[in-house]
């Protein structure tokens, strides 16, 4: 009898950790709700003053872009995981060149669910 109660106790400080734990249970919900969908508009603005704030009296130095366009994506990246799309899979992919007259076009493929996948784009030119 001492033994079995002795596995109910167990039982029941294993049961009380399993609600206690920090890790949430899957909601099984596989789509954004209306409110935390990807508003384009919004995620351009968000990416502009990014751009804006880090590069608007910065010089073209070709060894230190591979540095600023690490430190630009994961800068973007950070803003828009604090504006709550909690659902989504963040893709920032960050283009550096000095302006000489050319022009550059880019190009990337992926699968795409037309209801909730979405992109936006910024250029930001100065001087």
């Amino acid at each position: 009898m001492a033994a079995s109660a002795a596995v109910s106790s167990v039982r029941d400080v294993v049961s009380e950790a399993e609600k206690n734990s920090a890790e949430p249970e899957n909601s099984y919900i596989l789509r954004p709700v209306f409110q935390q969908r990807f508003r384009p508009s919004v995620v351009k603005d968000c990416i502009h003053a990014v751009l804006k704030q880090e590069l608007a009296n910065a010089e073209y130095a070709p060894e230190e872009m591979p540095q600023l366009t690490k430190h630009l994506s994961e800068n973007i990246k950070d803003k828009l995981k604090e504006m709550g799309f909690d659902r989504y899979k963040m893709v920032v992919q960050v283009v550096i060149g000095e302006q000489r007259g050319e022009g550059v076009f880019m190009a990337s493929r992926c699968f795409w669910d037309a209801d909730t996948d979405n992109y936006t784009h910024d250029v930001f030119m100065n001087k």
